[in-house]
């Protein structure tokens, strides 16, 4: 983490936070800090300090008890001493626990370090991004909104990978409520997320917001204009002479998934077309390969597609090569979503482009709202989206 000369000081600082599912690396990237600290080795070099050679203790000096010393007599988590001797007014544990805990730190002669004690009464200038997967590009052009916005703010970003299956979720929270960080940007919230739930029932005690994947009735949302863009792909395909448009949407029971094909069905109704053919699938380049599959089986006349994120255009492309066709010859495809991967597709697939690194800009600034004592409210970013045109769409060829 730091590299140090042969006086111990810091020569080339930088810090590397990444969490894969595991917050406990952001707790240790905090604690390494304080541990590589040169205070020590400064005092023996003499800063108006006596020498190790004048002073010679006479007897042993008496290890002082650490946090974690308490922990393991008292059979809890590190968290919950560290947040019960700081006075944290969230913390919930039963009246027994909490004099056994207090009971053995005086035992121990446990004192919370001032340093660390400094650091979780005040701000810690850094914020948690919990994104799905470390790997969709999607997600990097968001992190670089977030991370710039940050900056400007004063604050840094810890990143964590939170997909579905992970089992510390709820730890995560406890970044905030033990001090480590200011507040949570989430954008990996499902149905069944148990961060989800806890912060939908203690929304005062850590501060956060859901973007990119909202959630119903938090009042803490960031969000694109997904119908509205859904529509302009309909309008686009509609311009080339289409009429038997489907889609392949993600899992309906995430919003996003939802609002795209809102968006798109709307439309489609107002320009007296049939919005009944769609088909949903995963998120990803199987889901896609999948679902087109199920579309061209079910619904052979469509003249084009509509996936609804990029890596499911991909899997469409997979699709009607297996089929024998060819896009945009037998069938035209726009994605939604635009990376730069999209012009060496063959052919180099026409996309709908989001404002990815607004969103995350605008995600920090409602979270730095919420720190800073306003209310919070959800929001949306109207418009910023586009049609970028490649190659892969064209006019029916039936």
């Amino acid at each position: 983490m730091f590299e140090h000369d042969a006086e111990n000081r810091f020569t080339r600082p930088y810090l590397l936070a990444h969490c894969r599912g595991n917050p406990s690396d952001v707790q240790g990237v905090i604690c390494d800090l304080l541990a590589r600290c040169p205070y020590q080795h400064q005092q023996r070099k003499g800063l108006g300090m006596a020498s190790e050679a004048s002073v010679r203790p006479s007897a042993e000096p008496r290890q002082r008890a650490r946090l974690v010393d308490v922990a393991e007599r008292a059979g809890v988590t590190k968290s919950v001493v560290s947040r019960l001797m700081n006075d944290d007014t969230t913390l919930r544990i039963r009246p027994e626990t909490r004099e056994r805990v207090l009971a053995i730190a005086a035992e121990l002669g446990y004192r919370p370090n001032a340093t660390a004690r400094a650091l979780s009464v005040s701000r810690t200038r850094a914020f948690a991004l919990l994104i799905p997967d470390l790997s969709n590009s999607v997600y990097a052009a968001i992190t670089r909104g977030a991370f710039r916005r940050a900056r400007d703010h004063g604050y840094v970003l810890l990143i964590a990978e939170d997909g579905a299956g992970d089992d510390d979720d709820a730890s995560y929270a406890e970044l905030v409520t033990a001090g480590r960080v200011d507040g949570l940007l989430v954008a990996s919230s499902r149905p069944d997320h148990p961060l989800v739930e806890r912060l939908l029932t203690d929304r005062r005690g850590v501060a956060h917001v859901f973007f990119n994947r909202e959630v119903p009735g938090s009042n803490r949302n960031v969000r694109l204009d997904m119908r509205g863009a859904s529509a302009l792909v309909v309008d686009y395909l509609h311009s080339w002479g289409h009429e038997r448009i489907g889609m392949v949407t993600g899992p309906l029971d995430l919003v996003p998934a939802q609002r795209r094909l809102e968006g798109f069905q709307v439309r489609m109704g107002e320009l007296g077309l049939d919005s009944g053919a769609y088909a949903a699938g995963a998120f990803n380049e199987s889901g896609g390969c999948e679902a087109a599959h199920e579309l061209f089986d079910s619904r052979p006349e469509l003249t084009a597609l509509y996936a609804s994120t990029f890596p499911q255009a991909i899997g469409v492309m997979k699709a009607v090569r297996d089929r024998g066709l060819r896009v945009p010859d037998d069938i035209s495809l726009i994605g939604y979503d635009d990376l730069p991967m999209a012009d060496f597709l063959d052919p180099p697939l026409t996309t709908l482009a989001m404002p990815l690194a607004a969103l995350g800009a605008a995600a920090v600034d409602a979270l730095v709202d919420q720190i800073d004592g306003r209310p919070a409210e959800s929001r949306q970013l109207d418009g910023g989206y586009e049609i970028v045109v490649r190659r892969s769409v064209g006019a029916p060829s039936r």
